[in-house]
């Protein structure tokens, strides 16, 4: 069985820093599969934020937080990391992570999901 747990959201004030991290289990091939995060504020549908090939090297991200966030993964320790600079209170939403072996900045299309990570920014 697929799990994926996030952790490392929070309270933060606007213009501070924070990390994600997803660790997963259960994944055939770990290094393989494309991970990628989603965010969901209030009131609002889920949007893609950014996903990562096998290699790291393949980053893709939503166009509202490039150059602002960093994708990257660890493939020994099956973890995906966020790095969110320079945050805003538009930022602020649940963080989900999730899996897929094939590249989509689609939420239908991945797989496997974890239950989500909140992060506030206050202004």
């Amino acid at each position: 069985q697929v799990h994926l747990v996030e952790s490392g959201g929070g309270l933060v004030k606007a213009g501070d820093s924070l990390t994600l991290s997803c660790v997963a289990s259960g994944l055939p091939t770990f290094r393989t599969y494309w991970l990628g995060w989603f965010r969901q504020a209030p009131g609002k549908k889920r949007e893609f934020v950014a996903t990562i090939g096998w290699s790291g090297g393949s980053a893709v991200y939503a166009d509202s937080v490039k150059g602002q966030f960093t994708i990257s993964r660890d493939n020994a320790k099956n973890t995906v990391y966020l790095q969110m600079n320079s945050l805003k209170p538009e930022d602020m939403g649940v963080y989900y992570c999730a899996a897929d072996e094939k590249f989509s900045r689609v939420e239908t299309f991945y797989e496997h999901w974890g239950q989500g990570t909140q992060v506030t920014v206050s202004s």
